[in-house]
């Protein structure tokens, strides 16, 4: 099947030569072909495509046996409102993303801005966005076979540049999203603003002023920065634990050292040659699969690998991944200009 669709890229072993392989082999082999799956997905031809959209449809439906019919779900908003859609179960996440945008009054120029991502509310109150829905992927399908996550559908914007908010402050729709977003991750510290920047938001939220609250909200820390759960870093040594805030064109680590002090470092995009998502194993106790992101970085001249364990490194990946292409974009028009 995989040949079928991606052609000749995909090589072809006769069925003896599985049956010779060791485990070690098979395990090569595996990952081997995970990275040529996530590679693929960076072909935006393909994965627009009729054929790639119609086979990964197939494959969700057929993987965890849901037919094609009329079903109603819920995608949420950063305060916790939700839509509730009446969709067909294989409807698409772009598809599920025209229709909610429509419903909100949300302009069809702007939907670009926005996407839909899973996420988990904790018992403590606190938030996980757990990963960026796919455009080929069926929500509805995913949320059945997440169910032991207990995750939601949501829409948060979807660009790492906090300066493309002035192209969406004139839609009320989509001012409004931006405002819920920004207001809940100051509330849940995503967001670090000084006591001076707390007080004058509280004064500004009182008088309902949503594009002076946003602009107030855009100098303080880690605005346009996405945060991940806290994880287990390699860096600077093994075995650390890392706070992890993506954004501003870098990864910014605050790294608690098994000595129990905390250090700071921020990697920037700049300097990073290439990175790689690893599935590691299905975790034994129920909870999500083990995963890893290492990315290659040049430190004073010398490349190293810097490795983060962490559930949400295809989040992560998809992060850095924007940012490249708004940095590209941004250098295109910039040669236009001159």
């Amino acid at each position: 099947q995989l040949r079928q669709l991606f052609g000749s890229a995909v090589p072809a072993f006769p069925p003896k030569f599985y049956l010779a392989m060791t485990k070690s082999m098979a395990d090569k082999r595996r990952s081997q072909l995970e990275q040529y799956l996530q590679n693929v997905t960076l072909d935006s031809s393909i994965t627009n495509s009729d054929v790639f959209i119609g086979f990964f449809r197939k494959l969700q439906q057929d993987t965890f046996q849901i037919q094609t019919q009329r079903a109603f779900l819920d995608v949420y908003l950063a305060d916790g409102s939700n839509i509730r859609l009446d969709i067909q179960t294989s409807d698409t996440a772009e598809r599920i993303l025209e229709v909610a945008s429509c419903k909100m009054g949300l302009s069809r120029e702007l939907i670009k801005y926005f996407s839909l991502f899973f996420f988990q509310d904790h018992d403590d109150g606190a938030l996980s966005v757990v990963k960026k829905v796919a455009d080929f992927e069926l929500p509805y399908v995913s949320l059945q076979s997440m169910k032991e996550l207990h995750c939601k559908l949501g829409i948060r914007k979807w660009y790492m540049d906090p300066s493309l908010d002035k192209l969406l402050m004139d839609c009320g729709a989509s001012l409004n999203l931006l405002y819920m977003q920004a207001i809940q991750e100051v509330k849940r510290n995503w967001i670090k603003p000084t006591e001076g920047q707390m007080q004058e938001l509280e004064f500004l939220q009182k008088k309902a002023n949503k594009a002076k609250c946003l602009e107030l909200i855009r100098e303080m820390q880690f605005y346009g920065y996405v945060r991940l759960d806290p994880c287990i870093c390699d860096y600077p040594e093994e075995g650390c634990s890392a706070d992890i805030y993506v954004g501003n064109n870098e990864i910014n680590c605050c790294v608690k050292l098994p000595t129990e002090q905390t250090k700071e470092f921020s990697f920037q995009i700049n300097r990073l040659r290439s990175w790689q998502v690893t599935f590691l194993g299905a975790a034994e106790d129920g909870e999500e699969d083990t995963l890893e992101l290492r990315f290659e970085y040049n430190d004073s001249g010398t490349w190293q690998w810097i490795i983060l364990y962490t559930k949400q490194a295809f989040l992560l990946s998809s992060c850095l991944k924007k940012m490249i292409s708004e940095q590209m974009m941004k250098a295109a028009k910039k040669g236009q200009e001159m």
